[in-house]
């Protein structure tokens, strides 16, 4: 992806240098594993969070740790997430507009080592990237673009941390034009219909990743469209299953197969509108 050079959004919020010592204590310890239940970058994570961090009260907390110098790498990964977060910017306005939807509001994103308190509660990096509600703000450990490569099998390169950058931005504008909060009140009224719209919800948001990337194209190289393909085959919850329990449970999905994430992410990249983003009606009917 050509980023070098270009504009940097100024809605990031880098708190890599102050963690070191920082860990969840108490109840912390408990959302960490509720997020990792939750599977790979949970995007409404926020939302399911929420009731289980009120149950666990005040018993959690994060420790404040020093803060530390950036190393250089660490610096230009900083300058490179706050061009792609500009990108999405610029595409959601641009769309927003376009399709008279309003004003799109741009969110904050905020990167971290280790833990992070958010309007959600607090978590881990275990958590993976995930996008909270309450705050309206994205949250990524970079280091989680590692273990995508080692532990989950994707091919890794700038453009698959820009698919995930732009799948939890997906979930910012499913909450700013009221999805995500139907949804919900769906999964209320349907305990038996939850995940199926769950999964609806996560593939809409790689369907809106694969339309930033239609409408980001003059910034992508060759080679940047297989990565985030990659990615996406590797975070789908049959691939997770059969790596981790051998074997894969269809009733229990909540993000989507690996084939269905390709899927609507390459439709998002081909069509370049967000009408053709409706996943309720094709697993709902």
């Amino acid at each position: 992806m050509k980023w070098k050079g270009r504009r940097k959004s100024g809605n990031l919020d880098d708190r890599r240098g102050m963690s070191g010592k920082g860990k969840l204590v108490a109840g912390g310890g408990v959302v960490a594993l509720i997020v990792i239940a939750l599977q790979i970058f949970g995007g409404e994570t926020g939302q399911q969070l929420a009731p289980l961090v009120e149950q666990i009260g005040g018993s959690q907390s994060l420790q404040q740790t020093e803060q530390r110098e950036l190393t250089a790498q660490e610096k230009e990964m900083g300058d490179f997430m706050a061009t792609v977060l500009a990108d999405t910017e610029n595409v959601w306005n641009q769309i927003f507009s376009q399709n008279n939807i309003g004003d799109y509001k741009e969110p904050t994103m905020v990167l971290f080592t280790d833990a992070v308190s958010t309007a959600c509660g607090n978590a881990s990096s275990a958590s993976g990237p995930f996008y909270c509600p309450a705050d309206q703000k994205v949250y990524m450990d970079l280091a989680f673009f590692d273990e995508l490569k080692t532990r989950f099998g994707a091919k890794g390169g700038d453009f698959a941390i820009a698919y995930v950058t732009a799948h939890e931005i997906g979930h910012h504008v499913q909450t700013l034009v009221g999805t995500s909060q139907k949804v919900r009140q769906l999964q209320q009224q349907n305990r038996n219909a939850a995940n199926q719209l769950s999964v609806a919800l996560e593939l809409q948001a790689d369907f809106y990743a694969g339309l930033w990337a239609h409408h980001n194209q003059e910034y992508l190289e060759e080679g940047d469209i297989e990565e985030a393909l990659s990615a996406a085959n590797a975070v789908g919850d049959d691939a997770i299953q059969k790596r981790t329990q051998g074997d894969v449970v269809p009733d229990s999905f909540t993000h989507g197969s690996s084939e269905q994430r390709m899927k609507w992410f390459m439709k998002g990249y081909k069509t370049g509108d967000i009408n053709q983003g409706d996943t309720f009606s094709e697993l709902l009917n």
